[in-house]
């Protein structure tokens, strides 16, 4: 449940779309998403202890990069579910989930 968890919130998932597309170090991300350093490193570090992103330090920098591949068909496969559910929301949790449009920027990334 963790890894669902890890990937329900839009700063964490927007951080490993950028990483499908290569390592990044904390300041590119920061720039991407235009947010703080100290929210950055959070989110970095629960993807980091789910083992879904890993560091590979360069001097003083870190490197980060998605640990797992398989993530990406994860995210493949879920835009599957939903567009075969007709992309029905939970009404528990209503539209604060990963949206069809998030998985599909996710699938092009890869191909």
């Amino acid at each position: 449940m963790a890894l669902f968890h890890s990937l329900s919130d839009a700063t964490r998932l927007a951080i490993v779309r950028r990483l499908a597309c290569g390592e990044a170090w904390v300041s590119d991300l920061m720039a991407g998403l235009g947010l703080a350093q100290s929210t950055v490193s959070v989110h970095v570090a629960c993807l980091r202890d789910c083992g879904l992103v890993t560091g590979r330090p360069e001097g003083r920098q870190v490197f980060y990069s998605l640990a797992r591949p398989e993530l990406l068909d994860l995210l493949s496969s879920a835009k599957t579910l939903l567009a075969a559910t007709g992309n029905a929301l939970c009404p528990n949790y209503g539209t604060d989930a990963i949206t069809t449009t998030d998985i599909t920027a996710e699938v092009r990334v890869r191909a």
